[in-house]
């Protein structure tokens, strides 16, 4: 079995998500005793939430780079950057490392492709919403249109994210909030919705609406799951 190396604490919230989901995925695969190979560095979230909101991107990417290094050094095979945001500083910290990155936007559009989803409506913070480094790999390398929400829509979702999502505050108004803004993107020609940020699924399954949900962490936990059982190097 390979060892998966995860940057995690960007929050711990879902970090935790992803631990319980690799080693429920390697056990369903493997059956017995067995549990995943985990090499994780989890980094201090509020440094790195201040950094991102400063727009100081390159420092982020210094600070991940050194845990990605970390990582491979402990022993991982390939690497899971636990957060949707952080994809944004991807090439960055592959740079710094010789192990491989598996991308959270193409296990997920992947996964969408399969499953002939042509039109996403995508869920995120600001950052992921707003930029191009995760909506514009989806749509460049798999020809998937991505929509999102209206501004106001945007501060809402980032807002309930970092105020609460991150803190480990579940809400019902803001789950009540979120479910408008899909029900928003459905309307607007959305075939489905990707929980584009680790924490939503805290906050939003599947039980909540009719318009399918792609959670993005189980998603990534399940495709490292996959490569880490495939036969190869220990």
């Amino acid at each position: 079995m390979k060892t998966i190396g995860m940057l995690g604490g960007m929050s711990w919230e879902s970090t935790a998500s992803y631990y319980k989901a690799l080693n429920e995925g390697v056990k369903k695969s493997l059956g017995g005793l067995h549990s995943a190979k985990v090499c994780m560095y989890s980094v201090d979230f509020d440094e790195i939430e201040k950094l991102q909101h400063q727009g100081d991107w390159g420092e982020t990417a210094k600070i991940l780079s050194k845990a990605a290094v970390s990582v491979e050094a402990g022993g991982a095979d390939f690497l899971l950057i636990c957060t949707n945001t952080m994809h944004k500083v991807e090439k960055e910290i592959a740079s710094q490392i010789s192990i491989p990155i598996l991308h959270i936007a193409d296990a997920t559009a992947e996964r969408l492709q399969r499953e002939n989803i042509k039109r996403v409506g995508l869920l995120g913070t600001q950052f992921t919403m707003e930029q191009d480094f995760y909506k514009g790999r989806i749509t460049d390398s798999y020809n998937i249109e991505v929509l999102i929400p209206d501004s106001e829509e945007r501060k809402v979702v980032h807002d309930v994210i970092y105020s609460e999502l991150c803190l480990g505050k579940i809400v019902d108004s803001s789950r009540n909030k979120y479910l408008e803004i899909i029900e928003s993107l459905y309307a607007k020609g959305a075939e489905a919705i990707i929980l584009g940020c680790t924490e939503i699924a805290l906050l939003v399954q599947q039980q909540h609406t009719s318009v399918p949900l792609y959670d993005t962490t189980e998603i990534h936990a399940e495709e490292a799951v996959k490569l880490a059982v495939s036969s190869g190097s220990e």
